[in-house]
């Protein structure tokens, strides 16, 4: 394992990121301290840092200087953006740092850009995307192709650098939104002009994109309030935001739910931009991303080149395992009897490969609330789930797969708090998921791993699954009669369950069969 810490010295906040990582095995965030500073402060008055700014910025640096040795981390890598590599003083500065020992690269718009993008590449599924970066100083604005930076790079737009230039109200007047919004036509026109040609996704990171969304979640008591990354913010929730930040006091702007309050004076602008863009490309709205400049970075040393995760939903659950010990023969088990069943069912439930990924990866985190205690762990589990930054998958998916591991052991389902992220239909996929699971994870109750194979006949008013085993399964017959209800109500259909020794399976043909393969990756 390796731990390293990362900063992104921006033009209104710095922040330290600590990632704890085994090389192409897994990464972690394990701690993080955000340090409001306002380094680009002043700077589009007269293209220097204010003595205020880099005092501010200074000791945000001897923070993260401080907490990296006590903590033993190796030297960090600190990221200066748009305010330093504009600042006519930068050397100013630099020099000012120096005796903290802090080695700080700058860089110019197209890499801060590259290192935006590599983030999204590893955070979405998304082969082609339009991706924006708006921070204090400056938009980063970048096309992604099959997975790949194909252009793109950083425009004057940030959210300090347009408050400080065209919103001099408080509350902004309408000439002065106006004035910032020419602004930004004069920057984005040509990327609205392709976007209303041919939509693609819009895919915005940064604080400013993030307090947005937060505002929108709380405001509509979001089911998934912990999870921003992978959030959809729609066209007509931002306007509606929109339109009361521009009618409100910064001051009053920060005591909105989910915007900060060092964010109030400068989050209009930034807010502008958006809704600007949303509405010229004629785009129905922005996919938030959680994951920044810090874990573009992070990419760089986590795999080599190109720093792709090769299977983003495989990845995520793997990676979150990690973190928690379980018996490994029981979830190999588990997913092969799952998979089993969800095979021989389909004429039944007519589900595909993209739900047979859902049950696997359930069958995969089923026990991982054992970690916090036994004694419910299936809701220790569902929140674990639940509050996990999963990569790959949409936050309905992650809504069904906290469920799945909430029911696993027992209980009628219910969508409960999630109904809203739902689709129609979603009450028979948990049901249709949770019967194939609940019944792999109790023919292996004892944890005996006494159950080979499993096969499955369908006939017009039930269901005969046969058990193929040497050994004795009163106990896991037993166990699984228990659930007979929720197999008809999955099914409309009872369920017999037969056993059948393998020895008497005859050919050796059959038993090379049964040693296939049968699990669907991830």
């Amino acid at each position: 394992m390796q731990r390293i810490g990362i900063v992104d010295l921006g033009s209104n906040t710095a922040r330290l990121a600590v990632f704890a990582f085994e090389t192409g095995r897994w990464f972690r965030l394990v701690d993080q301290i955000r340090q409001p500073v306002r380094l680009g402060e002043g700077l589009g008055q007269d293209g220097r840092l204010t003595i205020a700014a880099q005092d501010r910025a200074e000791k945000a640096l001897q923070l993260f200087s401080d907490y990296a040795g006590s903590t033993g981390l190796p030297p960090l890598e600190v990221l200066g953006t748009s305010a330093l590599r504009d600042a006519e003083n930068q050397q100013e500065f630099l020099d000012r740092v120096e005796r903290l020992g802090l080695n700080i690269s700058i860089l110019d718009g197209r890499e801060e850009a590259e290192l935006g993008v590599l983030a999204v590449a590893n955070g979405f599924e998304f082969e082609n995307a339009w991706v924006i970066d708006l921070g204090g100083g400056s938009a980063q604005v970048s096309r992604l192709e099959n997975r790949l930076f194909r252009e793109g790079g950083a425009l004057p737009l940030g959210a300090v650098r347009l408050t400080e230039k065209y919103l001099h109200s408080d509350p902004p007047k309408p000439k002065e939104i106006k004035r910032l919004e020419r602004a930004v036509e004069q920057h984005l026109g040509p990327m609205a002009s392709r976007l209303a040609e041919d939509v693609m996704p819009v895919i915005a990171m940064g604080g400013t994109v993030r307090n947005l969304a937060r505002a929108v979640q709380k405001e509509q008591q979001y089911p998934l309030l912990d999870r921003i990354h992978g959030y959809f913010l729609s066209r007509d929730d931002l306007e509606d935001l929109v339109a009361r930040l521009l009618a409100t006091k910064a001051k009053k702007r920060g005591a909105v739910p989910g915007i900060k309050a060092d964010r109030a004076d400068v989050i209009a602008a930034g807010a502008l931009v958006y809704r600007w863009l949303l509405r010229q490309g004629r785009v129905e709205g922005l996919w938030i991303s959680g994951l920044g400049l810090r874990e573009g970075a992070l990419m760089r040393r986590f795999l080599p080149a190109p720093h792709l995760i090769a299977n983003l939903r495989e990845f995520s659950v793997k990676n979150l395992l990690r973190h928690y010990a379980q018996s490994k023969e029981h979830v190999e088990l588990s997913r092969r009897l799952s998979a089993e069943l969800f095979d021989g069912l389909q004429p039944l439930h007519g589900y595909g490969s993209r739900e047979q990924i859902l049950l696997d990866a359930a069958a995969v985190l089923q026990d991982i609330g054992l970690a916090v205690n036994y004694y419910r762990h299936d809701r220790h589990g569902a929140y674990l789930v639940g509050s996990a930054p999963l990569m790959g998958f949409t936050h309905r998916e992650q809504a069904l797969l906290a469920l799945l591991v909430r029911y696993h052991l027992r209980g009628r389902p219910r969508l409960g708090d999630f109904q809203s992220l739902c689709a129609p239909g979603d009450k028979r996929l948990l049901r249709t998921l949770l019967a194939c699971l609940r019944l792999a994870d109790h023919l292996d109750r004892p944890r005996a791993q006494r159950v080979e194979s499993l096969r499955v006949e369908i006939k017009e008013s039930k269901v005969v699954v046969q058990v193929l085993s040497d050994e004795d399964l009163e106990i896991e017959l037993w166990q699984i009669e228990q659930h007979q209800e929720l197999f008809r109500s999955a099914f409309d259909r009872r369920l017999v369950v037969d056993t059948e020794p393998v020895s008497r399976l005859g050919s050796a043909g059959s038993e090379d069969d049964l040693a296939e393969e049968t699990v669907t990756p991830l």
